[in-house]
């Protein structure tokens, strides 16, 4: 599959994906709120998960897997006998954390909240239905990662849509059962909690049985083998020390930042906030920098390992000049949106504009993340993880500094936006360190065309941004139409997206961008 291809199944199922999801958040707010005490102890549960999840599918699975699976498949068997092993291994170690982990729930949630006793205990019954999904989060990433490998990438983005529509119909169930807005924690019961956490349990289980039917379809046997011998542990062990310390760097500064802004629960954004802000992020990271990205990386790791470096450039150059084009006007575009696109998450005006600083503190990174995911999976795909592991010492020593700032000096109703912020600020640091150490490993990276691109990029997308900003003033703003409901700031969050992508597109136009003629060619292609 061509790289126009991949990129387009994964930015279409991603992209899917992503609005199914916003309807799961929806309906989840509907169920339990965005700014209260029981919405906040289910969003601490229910990120324990995915907060193991991250150090195996941010770590082991990228920096060790993806690269040595794209080896294997040139033996004669495709690498099906390596893919057995590795799968068994997968499930065995997998499978006792997580068993580790559902006994450690009371641990746990102390160790992300700091909650009185009520809004804790609720959290920790949340928690043992939610952990569960760590097994299968870890699968999930495992036969997806394997498949984007070996270049069929459409299940993996596809996948989530099950867990999305099954969740949609869980929280349905629970608000026709039991009502909505269930923000106190005292009028919990065991079958609420069963029902809410249950259903996105759920959801996960269905999303990987779906992945496990396109693996078998791919041809790839679904097999079990223990014979660990002879399969490369060691050298696999030595990247995955390093990759599985990035990602442990990445936890603990989760784990500050749950404890500075979690005494906010109740009045003020604070974990459930977060998360929804951080939702909106992702849809822009997701579908561009994810869908496109990805492919790139899979080709990045083809040419480095067939020693082929001036192609590894030319992917690095082409990859984040595509990357910007998109990438600049959607920051610009949610920006102008922040406040629509909130609402779409929350149950009031108020909560919104008390949220939409979140998303925006959380977008200041949007365009270095996008370099920096080009830049860090160059140094996978030459086999190295201790690298990454150095620049994001660096990223994870400043968000804790400024976090712990944040924790000091911030008031609570203000600290959720200040820890995104301090995060955006030390990840862009992190880009600019990154880049830095990619250049001493390679030499010249032949960047200087792409940095003038990004920044033409920019220049266009400040118009573009105001003029979306603009459609929202003009409609009455906070007061205005577009924070009435959910729905009409989803719909208001579309046309100011539109008016953006429109001033954007004319300016790029308008000045004879070669990047514009690109980027058409490969959305019609698509």
């Amino acid at each position: 599959m061509g790289l126009g291809r991949a990129s387009a199944t994964i930015a279409a199922g991603t992209l899917a994906s992503r609005i199914t999801g916003l309807l799961r958040a929806m309906v989840l707010v509907a169920a339990v709120g965005s700014i209260g005490q029981a919405g906040d102890a289910f969003a601490t549960a229910n990120q324990l998960p995915n907060s193991i999840y991250q150090v195996i599918s941010a770590g082991l699975l990228t920096g060790v897997i993806v690269p040595q699976v794209v080896r294997v498949s040139a033996q004669k068997d495709g690498g099906h006998a390596f893919l057995a092993k590795l799968l068994t291994l997968g499930v065995v170690a997998v499978g006792a954390v997580t068993i580790v982990a559902t006994f450690a729930a009371p641990l746990l949630v102390s160790v992300y909240s700091q909650y009185g006793p009520e809004q804790h205990a609720l959290a920790v019954q949340f928690a043992y239905w939610c952990i569960p999904q760590l097994f299968f989060y870890g699968m999930f990433a495992l036969l997806g990662e394997i498949l984007n490998a070996r270049r069929i990438f459409a299940p993996y983005a596809w996948a989530p849509i099950a867990n999305n529509v099954v969740s949609i119909v869980g929280f349905l169930v629970f608000i026709w059962l039991f009502g909505g807005g269930r923000s106190i924690v005292s009028a919990w019961t065991p079958l609420m909690e069963f029902v809410l956490a249950g259903t996105a349990t759920l959801g996960v289980i269905a999303q990987t049985l779906v992945l496990a039917f396109f693996w078998r379809k791919a041809g790839i046997p679904l097999r079990f083998d223990f014979r660990w011998r002879g399969m490369g542990l060691g050298h696999m062990g030595k990247l995955a020390t390093w990759t599985f310390l990035t990602t442990l760097l990445g936890q603990l500064v989760g784990i500050v930042q749950a404890l500075v802004v979690t005494p906010a629960s109740g009045d003020h954004p604070s974990v459930a906030a977060s998360g929804y802000a951080w939702l909106v992020y992702m849809v822009p990271y997701s579908v561009i920098i994810l869908a496109i990205g990805t492919p790139y990386f899979t080709r990045i790791s083809e040419h480095a390992t067939a020693e082929k470096h001036e192609q590894v450039l030319d992917d690095i150059g082409q990859s984040l000049r595509v990357l910007g084009v998109f990438v600049m006007v959607a920051t610009a575009a949610v920006a102008a949106a922040a406040v629509p696109a909130s609402r779409v998450f929350s149950g009031s005006a108020e909560d919104a504009v008390a949220i939409a600083p979140v998303l925006l503190a959380y977008l200041v990174s949007l365009i270095p993340m996008a370099v920096l995911f080009i830049v860090q999976r160059t140094f996978y795909a030459y086999g190295d993880a201790r690298t990454p592991f150095v620049f994001t010492l660096v990223q994870a020593g400043l968000v804790l500094t400024l976090t712990l700032i944040v924790g000091f000096t911030m008031p609570i109703d203000d600290r959720a936006a200040a820890v995104a912020l301090a995060q955006s600020c030390a990840g862009i640091i992190q880009t600019v360190v990154a880049t830095i150490l990619l250049r001493r490993k390679l030499g010249p990276l032949r960047l200087s065309s792409t940095w003038w691109a990004l920044t033409r990029f920019a220049l266009m997308a400040i118009p573009a941004g105001l003029a979306g900003w603009g459609v929202y003033v003009i409609t009455g703003g906070a007061d205005g139409w577009m924070t009435d409901s959910q729905l009409s700031g989803a719909v208001g969050s579309v046309l100011i997206a539109a008016a953006a992508g429109a001033v954007y597109v004319a300016l790029l136009a308008l000045t004879r961008a070669p990047e514009l003629r690109i980027a058409l060619g490969a959305l019609r292609r698509r």
